[in-house]
């Protein structure tokens, strides 16, 4: 069983059918697709596959600086945000980190390869998934070498309160604390600049940045690390094996954060379809829900005689389970927010689902 979502091959071939005839709420990608500015421009540049891409990706690191108004040097990209977990850990070599639970699984497979003890911090129902002041005491008094965040929660898809994430970038500055943030899907927020104007200011803070979900190019992989420690920054990129990043996920960098059009059409998909698949589900007395802030919503079905994903997936609609996610049960769910048939389908399912059960 895969760890991640979009393993839809996998499960059509459970239920005996084409991937092709799958709906997949699984894995959180824009459904509004590549952009097409990046299909015009693959298409017009084949022949990069022919010529290694620069070693240093040079083009690349000066379109991904431009965006975010630092250095190049700044920057290592990588093939998705997830290489770079590792890189970072590689790094650091930590011997103690704390992670939040729930949370994304790599960062602790990336931890326990470099043979690091974990402490989790657990977010439970009780306190709405979502870290509080006790989160600044526990780092007080355990002082681990880093703390891995994910801003917003992966699979919740929860910010934390501003003023507390400040005080957890403060917290960690003073303790040296290195502070690892994953910000793989802050692009869905409009308004939220994240931590990376934040970087000269705290030079152990490291944040994660994704393309793939943004940009709808999984198959391309394409992430990226900032940081304010220029020499960190520097040693990872020695450190690293040589061409990770294929020829076309470096042009995929150096031209779709300039596409205007594209994340303005995304920010209106988003805010229309966000506000009604939640309202939507919230109707359905069955489930509990969650209200996130970016493009997947996180849910706890409230008939446990009721196994959900199978129970979709008759209808050929595919969503992740959150089993195995520390912290989480096999009640707990989420949701990709896709088109607005797509979304229509899901509710559609559910309601028959729950109707039947």
């Amino acid at each position: 069983m895969s760890e991640h979502g979009g393993n839809v091959l996998e499960m059509a071939l459970k239920i005996g059918t084409d991937a092709a005839n799958i709906i997949d709420f699984s894995a959180n990608i824009n459904p509004l697709g590549m952009p097409d500015s990046l299909k015009v421009a693959i298409v017009e540049q084949l022949a990069r596959a022919e010529h290694y891409p620069d070693v240093e990706y040079r083009q690349l690191h000066s379109a991904l600086a431009r965006a975010h108004h630092c250095l190049p040097e700044n920057i290592m990209a990588g093939n998705g945000a997830t290489e770079l977990i590792y890189a970072v850990v590689e790094y650091l070599q930590p011997r103690t980190a704390m992670l939040l639970t729930p949370g994304f699984a790599e960062y602790r497979r990336a931890l326990h390869r470099a043979g690091c003890q974990i402490h989790d911090y657990a977010m439970s129902e009780a306190d709405g998934y979502q870290p509080d002041e006790r989160l600044l005491s526990v780092l007080e008094k355990q002082r681990p070498d880093c703390l891995f965040l994910a801003t917003p929660n992966n699979p919740t898809g929860l910010m934390p309160d501003p003023a507390l994430l400040q005080a957890i970038v403060q917290c960690c500055h003073q303790l040296q604390i290195a502070l690892i943030v994953d910000e793989a899907f802050i692009d869905f927020l409009p308004d939220a600049p994240g931590l990376t104007p934040q970087l000269a200011d705290f030079p152990r803070l490291y944040v994660l940045r994704s393309l793939t979900k943004f940009f709808a190019i999984p198959g391309l992989r394409l992430g990226y690390l900032l940081s304010g420690d220029l020499a960190a920054i520097r040693q990872m990129k020695q450190q690293r094996e040589p061409w990770t990043i294929n020829a076309f996920a470096a042009l995929a960098g150096e031209i779709i954060l300039d596409d205007q059009p594209y994340i303005q059409a995304t920010h209106q998909w988003l805010e229309q379809q966000q506000h009604w698949l939640y309202q939507e589900l919230c109707q359905i007395t069955a489930l509990q829900v969650w209200q996130g802030t970016a493009n997947y919503i996180f849910l706890r079905c409230l008939k446990p005689e009721i196994d959900l994903q199978p129970a979709l997936l008759q209808h050929h609609i595919l969503i992740r389970h959150c089993a195995n996610y520390p912290g989480l049960t096999r009640d707990h769910y989420r949701v990709a927010i896709k088109s607005a048939a797509d979304n229509q389908q899901l509710i559609t399912a559910l309601r028959q689902v729950f109707s039947h059960g």
